[in-house]
C-alpha cells in the first residue's frame, strides 16, 4: 500500500506517494525523473547512485525512500545553480575526467561530501574516500587531480 511522503529533493519540497519498500535511486530517477543518479550494480558496490543526504555521501539504492522523509538530498542536478556548474564538474570536465560519464555523479558528489567535510584533504585523503566509487573507464589519476584541483581552487576563496 502506498504512503505519502514528503522529500526536500535539491531545495525543492516533494510530496509523493510511494511504496515502502522503493529505494530512493527508484525515487529519484523513476518518480522524480532525476535521471542523473545512475544505478550500476544495486548492491551499494560501484557507488554510481551516490546521493547527498544531509550533507553526507548515501549509496541511494540502498536507501529506502521512506528513510529520507525530513532529510536535505541533493543530486547532481541540484549542483547547478542558475545554469552554472558547480566548481567540481568543471573541473571533472577540465582534467578529462570523464569517459562514459556513468560514474561521474557519484563521484562528484562523494568529493564535494569529502571537500564539504575536509575542504583540504591530502592526495592519499581523496583517495580513500573515492575508493567506494568505481570507474571502469577513466581510471582514477584524472579524477584525483580533478578533486585535487578543485581543493586548491577553494583555498583561493
Amino acid at each position: 500500500m502506498k504512503q505519502l511522503i514528503r522529500l526536500m529533493v535539491n531545495g525543492e519540497d516533494e510530496e509523493l506517494f510511494i511504496e515502502p519498500w522503493w529505494d530512493l535511486a527508484f525515487v529519484l530517477r523513476d518518480v522524480l525523473g532525476l535521471t542523473g543518479t545512475k544505478v550500476g550494480c544495486g548492491t551499494g558496490d560501484c557507488g554510481a547512485c551516490t546521493v547527498l543526504i544531509d550533507g553526507k555521501a548515501v549509496r541511494s539504492c540502498l536507501f529506502l525512500a521512506t528513510k529520507a522523509e525530513g532529510k536535505d538530498i541533493t543530486t547532481i542536478e541540484g549542483l547547478n545553480k542558475n545554469g552554472e556548474l558547480h566548481q567540481l564538474q568543471k573541473a571533472f570536465i577540465d582534467h578529462w575526467a570523464v569517459q562514459c560519464g556513468y560514474c561521474t555523479p557519484g563521484m562528484i558528489l562523494a568529493a564535494k561530501a569529502l571537500l564539504d567535510e575536509n575542504p583540504n584533504p591530502t592526495e592519499e585523503e581523496v583517495r580513500l574516500a573515492m575508493m567506494g566509487n568505481l570507474c571502469r573507464c577513466t581510471g582514477y589519476v584524472k579524477i584525483v587531480e580533478a578533486i585535487m584541483a578543485t581543493r586548491d581552487k577553494m583555498r583561493e576563496y
